[in-house]
């Protein structure tokens, strides 16, 4: 089930981020590289892929994503296990200050489930807890049959 997130902390935040980008700071949390993979024929999931920059000092804690165009969306890890790939759900991604983090395939990534239509565009909102942090948009990779 989709959360239905307040407002009220993206504003804040919005206001937050505008007075960091003021003249050349950056703002504190900056996604690149974002890729969205087409479902496997028949599948109801996609991935995500993507780098996150922490420009800040302390920790940035993401402890949920969504999309309107997913009925949820969860971070998980790629884990081999006695030679048996698994994929574990990571409860929270934490990036280090100063640091980046890469979402990449085997290793921790979005898992997008059940798709709302075809989307061809996809949004997502990363929070801490209540708390909007950063939204991005991307569009669908398609496969090459």
């Amino acid at each position: 089930m989709q959360t239905i997130r307040t407002h009220i902390p993206a504003l804040v935040l919005s206001v937050i981020l505008l007075t960091a980008c003021n003249g050349e700071a950056e703002a504190p949390l900056v996604a690149s590289d974002v890729v969205i993979s087409e479902p496997p024929p028949g599948r109801a999931m996609s991935a995500g892929y993507l780098t996150l920059r922490n420009n800040t000092n302390s920790v940035i804690r993401i402890s949920g994503v969504d999309s309107p165009q997913f009925g949820f969306v969860e971070i998980h890890e790629t884990r081999l296990e006695n030679g048996v790939a698994k994929m574990l759900l990571v409860p929270e991604l934490l990036i280090p200050a100063q640091s980046s983090i890469s979402l990449q395939p085997g290793g921790k990534h979005l898992m997008l489930m059940r798709p709302i239509g075809a989307p061809e565009d996809i949004s997502l909102s990363f929070y801490d807890d209540e708390t909007l942090l950063i939204s991005v948009r991307a569009p669908m990779t398609r496969r090459n049959n």
